[in-house]
Parts: structure tokens; sequence; C-alpha cells
């Protein structure tokens, strides 16, 4: 296989030399992975070498991308510090080597007309919590100093109507979907982003294993280098993103192409940050690592940054061809 003289990958002249491989995404496919639609659409995943990156739905129980890691049902996945964390303590060779959103879309979504917009202002009210939420949610009254039996939690399964009909003053959910779909009805909301109260977390998480940083990183390189032109395009175009989302890859899901271009533009301002802009798509810098490690303390994962990240893949992508920064 040929190879630029930087030693990744080298374009599409390798002509599928990198093989197929299977990337896990944490979710069903709605736009929240528009720059993946990108990526294999516009064949910047053939470009950088591979026959195929197959696309595997996430979500079921038994599907983790870290459970998928570790099982070989997948090469890369999607995660987050909260849900990789704990596998890593518990022995996994595994790495985040990236992150899409630089703020994890959790949030406390409430309606305007009764407002949670801080920390402070849960004490006295009733609060939704899915049970798979709880650890950010008992993170984020701890990073705040809250005291549990301030606030009356109110089992939740992702039903908005229990906030607008008054049985919840507000729930946990994604920043991405829960206003935009209130607002769609006719609702004025309003949210409180965890990642602004106390909780800074990063999301989206491209998540390997320690072997294929150090066995296969010029695959590894010619995977993210693909990754991020996917996203450049998927930031400069939310309306595309959600045609993509809704009528090609995710059109068993019954998505609304309107619903989904608002949610592309609300994650949009989970990806493209200043400190984004000035370094790239997926990297973090030094200080936001440290913040994902208290915020993660606070949740009763006690990690080393350098268990958790490596940055160092990303950063030699970026020096070898600076031209993939945002412009």
């Amino acid at each position: 296989m040929k190879r630029s003289r930087n030693g990744s990958a080298a374009g599409s002249s390798s002509g599928g030399g990198l093989g197929s491989v299977k990337l896990q995404l944490s979710w069903k496919k709605n736009v929240e992975f528009a720059g993946e639609y990108f990526a294999d659409s516009k064949g910047y995943y053939k470009a950088a070498g591979f026959s195929q990156v197959e696309l595997l739905s996430g979500g079921g129980s038994g599907t983790s991308v870290e459970s998928g890691l570790a099982t070989g049902r997948c090469w890369a996945g999607l995660s987050a510090p909260t849900i990789t964390a704990p596998a890593v303590l518990q022995g996994a060779p595994l790495k985040i080597v990236g992150a899409t959103f630089q703020k994890n879309p959790f949030a406390i979504i409430s309606l305007s007309k009764n407002p949670i917009e801080s920390a402070e202002d849960l004490a006295g009210k009733k609060i939704g919590v899915q049970d798979s939420n709880e650890l950010v949610w008992n993170a984020l009254l701890k990073a705040n100093g809250i005291d549990e039996g301030s606030v009356t939690r109110v089992p939740f399964q992702s039903d908005p109507p229990m906030l607008t009909s008054g049985q919840l003053d507000g729930y946990v959910g994604f920043v991405t979907s829960g206003p935009v779909r209130l607002r769609m009805e006719g609702h004025d909301a309003t949210h409180l982003l965890l990642a602004d109260a106390g909780l800074p977390l990063v999301a989206e998480t491209f998540t390997v294993t320690q072997e294929t940083i150090d066995n296969e990183r010029d695959k590894l390189k010619a995977f993210l280098t693909a990754e991020i032109k996917g996203w450049k395009d998927a930031v400069a175009d939310p309306a595309r993103s959600a045609e993509l989302a809704a009528t090609v890859y995710g059109k068993d899901q019954n998505l609304d192409v309107k619903e989904q271009t608002e949610e592309a533009k609300m994650q949009n301002e989970l990806v493209v940050t200043p400190d984004v802009k000035a370094n790239g798509l997926f990297t973090m810098t030094p200080e936001l690592i440290e913040q994902n490690i208290a915020s993660l303390a606070k949740a009763g994962l006690t990690i080393k940054a350098e268990q958790l990240f490596d940055l160092t893949v990303l950063d030699e992508v970026y020096k070898a061809d600076p031209s993939l920064k945002l412009s």
C-alpha cells in the first residue's frame, strides 16, 4: 500500500487497501451522526483507503461501544467518558482519541414560563431523570453542592408531556432534541447545559483499543482524516445533514427533516467552539481534558487523564495537514 510522506495512508491511491471496518454509533441513526453520513456518502472513507466503513446503530441493550470493542464487533466507536472510564477502570485497554461534541448534550430542559436557568434553581423542583442518566444527575448535584433531598427526582422515560402538563418542572435530556421538539409542538422551552453548570464533559468520543493506537496508527489517522472532512461538511450544511439522516441513513427511524435540521443547528453549537476553531474538530485542550477528569471524579470515577485520553494521533493528523482545520 502506498504511503504519503508523513506515513499516513495515501489518499484514494490506496484503493481500499485499509479494508473494511465497523464504526459503532452511540445511538440510532439520526442527525447526531451527520459527519459520518457525509464521510460515507461523499467518499471520504474510500479516499482515505477504506473499502467500507460500516456504521452500526447503537442504543440497544448489550451493544455498548466498549463491549463491541472487547468482542471485536467494531473497530472504533462513538461513546462518552462516563461510559468509557468505568470500562478502563475495570481493565479494558481503551482510549478516547477525539471528541465530536466539546460539550455533552445533557441538559435540564424546562419551560420558559418556569425556567431552570442555574443549578441553584433546582431546589424544590420536580425533575424527571431516567435510570440510565442517574450517574450524570448525581454528579451534577455533587458538583453544585446540592442536597439530593432538596430536589424531587421523578421516574422518567423520555416523555415530554410530563413537562408540559405540569407533572415535572424539568427533565434531564439532550439539548439537541428536547427543546427543539417542544418548540415544534408550540411550547416555549429553555435549557441549562450540564456542561455549563459545573459538569463539563465531552461526548460522541472516538474510542478505540490501545492495540489500534499502537499497531494501526496510520489506519487510525486515515480514519480520523475522513471523519474530520465529513464533519466539516456537516457543520456547514445542517439542512443536508438532516436530509441524509431522514431519507438515507435513518430512513427507517421516521425522522422529520425539519426537526432534524433544527437539531443539526443546535448540535453545531456543541461541536464548534473557539478552541475547535483554533485547533481543529475533535481536539481537546489540556484544560478541557482536566475538566473532564474532574467531572468524572464527581461522578465517582477516579481516573487519570493518561489512562483515558490520547490526543496525540489527532495532533499528528493536523500537523500533517493543517488545511483540515475549520476555515
